[in-house]
This record gives C-alpha cells, sequence and structure tokens, in this order.
C-alpha cells in the first residue's frame, strides 16, 4: 500500500517467517500482492498489476498474487500467503501450483498484518506436494500471541503422505459448486474425481449464504482495523479497496450479527456432511486466468463483475474454516485448480489425495515458457 510503504521496516519478522528460517529456509525478499488483501486479481493501483508466469498477459490471481506467480515461475520453491476469501486458492488455481488453507486457528498469524481477524488464514505455495507438507510441518504449532490459534500440538503430515486415499469417502461438491464455473471448471473436477474414484455428490446447499456471509463480515471487520486510515488518508487508498472499505464502514451491526449467524448454520451443516463423507472436491475458480485489466466474466449465460466472482467457489470454504488443498490441472492451454476440502484440522487427508494426483500424473505444477 502507499500508505503503509511509509513505515519502518518491522524489527521482527512474522512468527511463521521465523519458524521456516529455524527449518532452514532462506528468506528471499517481499513480493506484490493485492491492497491489504482485499482483491482477487493480483492488480494493485500503486505498483501495478501481478502477471500470470503462463501468460503474461493475464492475472495471477490475488491476493497472494506475488506469491503465486513467484512460485509457479520457479523463482523460489515455495512461499507464503495469506487466505481470507480465497487469496491462496485463487492464485494456485490461475498459476497452476499447488496451495494449502489449513484450517482456521491452524498456523498463527502473529507479526503478519491483517485484514479480517475472524477470517485470516495463512498458508503454504510450492510447485510440489512433498515441499507443500514440508513447509506445513515446520509451521505448525500454537502461538499465545494470536488469539485465534488453536492449543493443539504439531501433528505432522510427512509419514502419511504416501499412504494414499484407500478407504477414504471421497465426494463431488454439487449445487453452488456444479453450476458457477466454466466448463474448464467443470473439466478439471471432473478429471480429479475419477482419478480418486468419487462417484457420490454432495450438494452443500447455503454455500451461496456462506458466501454472502463472508462478504458482510469481511467488510465489517477490515473497515473497522483501516478506519483512521479511510478518514485521514482516503485518497491513498487503491480505488478498488477504498470503497470497499467505505461500504463495510457503512455496514449495519444487524447484517454482521445475521452474517455470523448464517455462518454458523453452514459449519453445522457441513459438519454433518463430513458424518458421511472424508474429503470433498469443487472447483477452486469459476475459469482459468482471465486477461490483466479484465473487468467482467460470462457465467450462467449472464455478464457478472470479475473481480468478486473470481471468488465464487472459495469463499464458502474459508467462512467456515475448513483445510483446503488446491491442485492444478492443465487442459490443452492455461491451468485452473480443484479444491480438495477435509474436515477442521484434516489437512493430512488433503495432502494425502494431492499427493496421490501428483504421483499418478493428474496434478502437476507444470514449469512456465518464460
Amino acid at each position: 500500500s502507499k500508505i503503509n510503504r511509509e513505515r519502518n521496516p518491522a524489527a521482527r519478522d512474522a512468527v511463521l517467517v521465523e519458524r521456516l528460517t529455524a527449518a532452514g529456509a532462506v528468506l528471499l525478499g517481499g513480493l506484490n500482492m493485492g491492497e491489504y488483501a482485499y482483491d482477487f486479481t493480483g492488480e494493485n493501483a500503486h505498483d501495478g498489476p501481478c502477471r500470470n508466469p503462463h501468460d503474461p498477459a493475464r492475472m495471477a490471481g490475488g491476493s497472494s498474487s506475488g506469491s503465486g506467480a513467484a512460485t509457479a515461475a520457479g523463482f523460489s520453491p515455495l512461499s507464503l500467503g495469506s487466505d481470507t476469501n480465497g487469496s491462496i486458492r485463487v492464485p494456485s488455481s490461475l498459476c497452476g501450483i499447488f496451495g494449502l488453507k489449513p484450517s482456521y486457528g491452524r498456523l498463527p498469524r502473529t507479526r503478519s498484518f491483517p485484514f479480517c481477524d475472524s477470517l485470516d488464514h495463512l498458508g503454504p505455495f510450492a510447485r510440489d506436494v512433498t515441499d507443500l507438507a514440508t513447509a506445513y510441518d515446520a509451521l505448525q504449532g500454537p502461538d499465545a500471541h494470536d488469539p485465534a490459534c488453536a492449543q493443539r500440538p504439531v501433528e505432522p503430515t510427512l509419514p502419511s503422505l504416501q499412504a494414499g486415499i484407500g478407504g477414504l469417502r471421497i465426494a463431488v461438491a454439487g449445487g453452488h459448486f456444479a453450476t458457477e464455473g466454466m466448463p474448464e471448471a467443470a473439466a478439471a473436477v471432473a478429471r480429479v474425481a475419477q482419478a480418486l474414484g468419487a462417484t457420490q455428490r454432495v450438494a452443500l446447499e447455503g454455500a451461496a449464504i456462506a458466501r454472502a456471509a463472508a462478504f458482510l463480515i469481511t467488510n465489517s471487520e477490515s473497515a473497522t482495523f483501516h478506519l483512521d486510515r479511510l478518514r485521514e488518508r482516503a485518497d491513498d487508498f487503491d480505488p478498488e479497496t477504498r470503497d470497499r472499505f467505505l461500504a463495510g464502514a457503512m455496514l449495519p451491526a444487524a447484517w454482521y450479527v445475521q452474517a455470523q449467524r448464517a455462518r454458523r448454520w453452514f459449519h453445522d451443516a457441513m459438519m454433518r456432511v463430513f458424518a458421511e463423507v472424508d474429503l470433498i472436491i469443487a472447483p477452486a475458480t469459476p475459469c482459468p486466468a482471465p486477461l490483466v485489466g479484465q473487468k467482467t466474466l460470462e457465467l450462467r449465460g449472464e455478464t457478472v463483475p470479475l473481480r468478486p466472482n473470481l471468488g465464487l467457489l472459495t469463499q464458502p470454504i474459508s467462512a467456515i474454516g475448513l483445510p483446503v488443498a488446491a491442485v492444478p490441472v492443465f487442459g490443452d492451454g492455461l491451468p485452473i485448480g480443484v479444491q480438495i476440502i477435509a474436515a477442521p484440522w484434516r489437512e493430512d487427508l488433503c495432502l494425502r489425495a494431492a499427493f496421490m494426483l501428483q504421483r499418478e500424473g493428474v496434478c502437476e505444477a507444470r514449469a512456465p515458457a518464460l
């Protein structure tokens, strides 16, 4: 942001950066992203768009756009990102790499710049599932300085990574997730479903309501956090983010309360689904990477705004904090991602399925022709 670049450098790294460094990682530097993480495109009015390594005329996705693009381009074997409404899964999908959004509260956000406290997640990107699991295991562990961080012990995923999917009950998300994407999204899900032997379909009713709730909660909490900056320096915001923050500042309190109720209702409904299945697969984005500067998208025969609808399929899942691995599928052209969703704290199942898909050649992070 234009505002935050005037601040002095942090005196100490974020706790997740410290944990990676302690595990032997070498910090290469910071990356471009959507302003204040409020973005699905990777376009930033202050620093320009983050471009897709597979086609620089196209978006990298956001908000963790630089993380997705740099990892896909081979600049780094892994990177960190945040995911409030889809900001790990959208760049993973558009850039054709693996990403992991852990359960809400699994990884501490201490000394990371906040966006929306009750929805903020952090997680890794990688071009290889073993690297993804290695990074995730190094990042785990409670931290008393993040009140939302669960007091759970480290639960390593590497030992079971190659255990396969035998005995797992895997279903395909229907309803909202089956009707809100382009043919490329449906084809990617069908390919993954066939490889995983997923023949059951679950409706996940209420997903659209959960998405609406996530919008309201995000607007309200983020506007509250930025209120002083909005009052004092509104003209220094990216116009796209400023308008959404201003809308959130005027949101009636009753709407926020109702959104939290809807969120809880969808959570409870999903827990009933997970009593019957172990994993659910769904598209990560409704389309492959759009062109930089593109404003609209064709869905269901209608022209809809592009920016909010890139998160159409990720928001219901992060609204209730479920763990998700995003896996890349390449067709004849650009990649598109598929979400592998599990019940809370079962990141191990997401990663086992992702590893199997990579091993079988169904999902891979192809090197772009740079």
